[in-house]
């Protein structure tokens, strides 16, 4: 597969575009990473999935494209567990995730008063919930790191932005969940490609002045 084209059009503080740079380089697959100008966009587009191009077809959606880079590159570091009722449970909470995260931690910078303290309790408990998943185990897959890893570690370089915002400390309230993200941290794959937290944080700033 030496002769493959694989190019992954993404936006750097993007969480989702992150995913497929974390996939592709899990499973050591050489790429083109092309960083759109998106900076006269609305803010909305934070939220605007990556597209992965592979031999000049497109694939869109950020969790379609792990799954899609593990089953083309299945030879090495799979991300999905090979157990349907194991797989059935990694996807219920990456689409838990895609639904829940963002959009609570968007609310702590747009929200004030008890609307804020509301949202604040709500992002908290939807970290909570996802650190219960983990328990006591490395990853949450156990000792592999996978695809329910790659869906929430990308949201690791905006954590200090919610924490800011929201003035709390994730440390103190989801102990285990930061240990994990920390963990996480240590692989090649996740630190090349997560961006500067508080560049994140300086990036919202202007588009909330903006």
């Amino acid at each position: 597969m030496a002769d493959e084209e694989v190019v992954v059009l993404g936006f750097w503080p993007s969480t989702y575009g992150t995913r497929a740079t974390i996939a592709l380089d899990e499973k050591g697959v050489k790429y083109e990473y092309r960083e759109e100008d998106l900076s006269n966009k609305s803010s909305l587009l934070l939220q605007m999935n990556p597209v992965l191009i592979h031999n000049g077809k497109p694939v869109c959606e950020s969790l379609i494209i792990v799954q899609y880079v593990d089953e083309i590159w299945r030879d090495k570091a799979p991300l999905l567990p090979s157990d349907p009722y194991q797989r059935a449970r990694v996807r219920f909470w990456a689409d838990f995730i895609d639904k829940k995260v963002f959009d609570a931690g968007k609310k702590l910078w747009s929200t004030k008063g008890e609307e804020h303290e509301a949202a604040k309790k709500e992002f908290i408990e939807i970290l909570t919930q996802l650190e219960g998943e983990i328990g006591d185990k490395p990853y949450f897959g156990g000792e592999r790191f996978g695809f329910l890893d790659i869906a929430l570690i990308t949201f690791y370089s905006w954590f200090y932005a919610f924490e800011t915002f929201g003035n709390f400390r994730l440390e103190a309230e989801c102990p285990k969940l930061i240990e994990w993200a920390k963990r996480c941290t240590h692989r090649e794959s996740v630190s090349k490609s997560l961006a500067d937290p508080k560049k994140v944080y300086d990036f919202l700033l202007g588009r909330i002045a903006g």
